[in-house]
Order: C-alpha cells, then sequence, then structure tokens
C-alpha cells in the first residue's frame, strides 16, 4: 500500500512501524541487519514446532467458542509442564542445599502461576448458554484427567493416591504418577533443609514452630526461602479460585463431565492448604 507523507514523497505503509502515538519511523526490511531469506526452515519455526503446535486443535463442533475453550485449555497443559518442571528443580536445589537457587526457582514458578491464573481471562465470555453448545461433544473428558496438573499437585504436596487411578489404562502415566506419589514433594525439602540447619521438624507442630525462629531471626536466606514458597502457594490458591469462579459462571452447580460433582468438589479442594505449617506459623509470630 502506498502513501503520500507530509513531505510529498511516496511511502510504502509495509515498511512503517509505530514507535509512540501519532509517530512512526520507517523501517525498509529489505536493508534490516537480520536474515530474511534462508536456505531451508525458518529457524523459529524449527525451534519452537510451531508446525506442530498450530496443528494440535481440533474441536469436535462448528461452535467458535470452542476453539476458544480448547486453545485455553491447551494453553494451561504447558503452563503445567512448565511448573512442574521448575518445581522438580526446586526440590532438586533444596536438597542440595541451594537455597539461593531454589529461592529464584520458586520465584520464576510464582511468575508462571501468574500467567497460567491470567489464561482464566480468555473464557469470561462462556456463559452457560454458550458452554453448552459444544460441551456435550467433550463426553467425558475432564480438567480432573490432567495428569500434568496431578503432577504439579504432587509436587506442591497434595498427594491423594485415588486421583491416579484414571491413568491405570496408560500404564507409562500411571507409572509416571505413582513415582511422583511416592517422592518427596517440595515441601518435604524445604522441611528436610531444616532439619539440616539444625531445626526440629519431627512433626507438623514442630515445622511450625522452626518457622516461627527462622522470622524472628537473622537469617534472612531462609526467610526470604519462606516469602517465596508463600507466593507460590498464594498464585497456586489464586489458580483454584480462578478455577471455582469460572465454573460457576459457565455451569453452576451441574454435575462436572468427568462424573464429579463439578463446583462442590472443586470447592472441597480449595481447602487444602499448600505448605500449611507456613501459614498456621504466622498465628504466633
Amino acid at each position: 500500500m502506498i502513501a503520500t507523507s507530509y513531505s510529498g514523497m511516496a511511502v510504502d505503509l509495509a515498511f512503517l512501524r509505530p514507535v509512540m502515538p501519532y509517530h512512526h519511523v520507517l523501517v525498509d526490511v529489505r536493508e534490516s541487519p537480520f536474515t530474511i531469506d534462508f536456505d531451508t526452515q525458518v529457524p523459529y519455526d524449527t525451534y519452537v514446532r510451531t508446525d506442530t503446535l498450530h496443528d494440535l486443535q481440533h474441536p469436535l463442533s462448528e461452535d467458535p467458542g470452542e476453539m476458544s475453550f480448547l486453545m485455553i485449555t491447551q494453553v494451561m497443559e504447558l503452563y503445567f509442564k512448565l511448573i512442574a518442571f521448575e518445581l522438580r528443580g526446586a526440590r532438586e536445589r533444596l536438597r542440595a542445599d541451594d537455597v539461593w537457587g531454589a529461592v529464584g526457582t520458586l520465584r520464576r514458578t510464582a511468575l508462571h502461576l501468574e500467567g497460567l491464573n491470567a489464561s482464566w481471562r480468555g473464557l469470561r465470555w462462556m456463559t452457560p448458554a454458550e458452554f453448552n453448545r459444544f460441551r456435550t461433544r467433550l463426553g467425558e473428558a475432564s480438567g480432573l484427567q490432567s495428569a500434568m496438573y496431578r503432577r504439579v499437585e504432587f509436587l506442591l504436596g497434595l498427594k491423594n493416591p485415588a486421583l491416579i487411578r484414571p491413568f491405570k489404562r496408560k500404564a507409562g502415566t500411571y507409572g509416571e504418577l505413582a513415582a511422583a506419589l511416592d517422592e518427596p514433594s517440595v515441601w518435604d525439602e524445604a522441611g528436610a533443609l531444616l532439619g539440616r540447619r539444625g531445626h526440629d521438624v519431627c512433626d507438623p507442630a514442630a515445622v511450625e514452630r522452626a518457622w516461627v525462629a527462622i522470622y524472628a531471626s537473622e537469617d534472612r536466606e531462609t526467610r526470604l526461602l519462606g516469602d517465596a514458597l508463600s507466593e507460590v502457594a498464594e498464585q497456586f490458591g489464586e489458580w483454584r479460585y480462578q478455577h471455582v469462579a469460572a465454573v460457576r459462571r459457565a455451569m453452576g452447580h451441574k454435575p462436572g463431565s468427568g462424573g464429579s460433582s463439578g463446583l462442590a468438589w472443586l470447592e472441597r479442594s480449595m481447602a487444602q492448604v499448600v505448605f500449611p505449617e507456613l501459614w498456621s506459623a504466622r498465628t504466633h509470630m
């Protein structure tokens, strides 16, 4: 598209890039310092696997809202994987007594949880009538069947053996989840670290007293660990709240698609506290 500038010069608008409101800079990609011609595949596509990513969306209905629901659910699954990756890293750093490394990893985890929580905004449009247009196409599919989400819960210390039963016919997934169920959580490793630093962590009450002592001491390093753990717990709690709000908005108290009690199940799950002694200790500070 060609337009005339204020000076009367013909300008190709394809090379205009806005920098500030009412301010444009001419950018001619033909003279740019970056490569625009490649002998084989575009490196970005090769690295990100964009062709694979964009070939994963196969709605089961003609309703346009289903594409929104499906893609946002897939984005959430990717966030689950990233969060599980970071939590495993934090667990290993705690096990190695690398508190500063664990704090940095946990802070990243909290930011990823913020991104995950923001995903719910993309589903605020969905009323019961709009969800009903494609809900029956989901069959028994339910978010409660997400294996990656279970990994996140187990890493946070929320362990319920009954929740891996849906995966019994997927031997690999079931085995991985059973192993994750038996592995120490991030919270277990945090407690073990406190024990190695001289704190009594023989039972929950002792762990609570340890955190009271830490926050009353000059041990800045471990206090920052407590703060980073708290941020992760708060952001995960926000995820669960947003999940409840989305279900309440889209389907009320209808039974869940996977056979659960739907909203009632989610509301009960919110009562499970992540890193409980870190919060109960505040009563005694």
